[in-house]
């Protein structure tokens, strides 16, 4: 007796087919090799890095409130070697200050304008496809905008062509001199009541630094600091002849605060 074979359904790939599909997969991938799948721009990576940057320092240099001359912010706060970028990933970043003028002090401006120079090291996909990016570099310049008690404001200009000039010099802040100490303590211990302003005023003759002295309950108080740095030294000598540092909160250097005064021992503010 003869049978007869029934279709029960559509048949499976065969073995060969599977085989091509995968060959198929692969010459593609070939084909792609060196640039890889979503392979993005390194100048354009490198643009955007820059974009990043720039609002990075933005944020850094954040509210002034100190008088500075541009020059010093420049050189203090912005100028900086090739070195990683926020970002990472091997990106680097070099800042130049193109141009500084003006400073911070009352309603004066200070600006500076700053190039920020990106490097994109290429990356090649590590599987097939991965993300990948070629080489790049990008220039982009802004110019930031400081004010006393603002928040550093910036916007993009254009690049002007040509070398950085040479980066400046910040000025000198000034402080109370690192031997200070020293000095108003060996005042206060041979001072008397009726010496002891002169006295303290000729151990710091500086025009930038204030002098503040006062004679409270048989004690010698003596405030001596640079109020525009919140710098200040406050020392007293006892009635019994010990030579104390009182302290108190930092705050009350702040402008419209009690400042660097012999108020800061005598009536301290609650």
């Amino acid at each position: 007796m003869s049978r007869t074979h029934s279709a029960t359904g559509p048949r499976p790939p065969s073995r060969h087919r599977w085989i091509r599909w995968a060959l198929a997969v692969l010459l593609l991938a070939s084909a792609g090799c060196g640039k890889g799948f979503g392979e993005e721009s390194g100048d354009t990576l490198a643009r955007d890095a820059a974009a990043v940057e720039a609002k990075q320092l933005n944020t850094d240099l954040g509210h002034r409130n100190r008088v500075r001359d541009a020059g010093s912010i420049a050189a203090t706060e912005i100028v900086r070697e090739a070195g990683d970028a926020t970002s990472g990933g091997d990106t680097t970043v070099r800042r130049e200050a193109l141009a500084w003028s003006g400073r911070t002090a009352g309603d004066e401006r200070a600006t500076v304008d700053v190039r920020f120079v990106v490097t994109v090291p290429e990356r090649p996909p590590v599987s097939i496809g991965g993300a990948s990016n070629t080489a790049g570099e990008a220039t982009r310049c802004y110019r930031y905008e400081f004010q006393l008690y603002r928040y550093t404001t910036y916007r993009e200009i254009g690049c002007p062509s040509g070398a950085a000039p040479p980066p400046p010099t910040a000025a000198p802040v000034p402080r109370v001199p690192e031997d200070g100490r020293q000095r108003l303590t060996a005042v206060l211990r041979t001072a008397t009541p009726d010496t002891l302003a002169g006295a303290v005023r000729a151990a710091f003759p500086q025009d930038w630094i204030t002098v503040d002295t006062t004679v409270h309950e048989g004690a010698l108080v003596a405030a001596v600091g640079v109020p525009a740095e919140r710098d200040c030294l406050l020392l007293v000598r006892t009635p019994a002849g010990k030579i104390e540092t009182p302290g108190y909160d930092r705050i009350w250097l702040e402008p419209g605060e009690t400042g660097c005064r012999t108020g800061l021992y005598v009536s301290p503010p609650r």
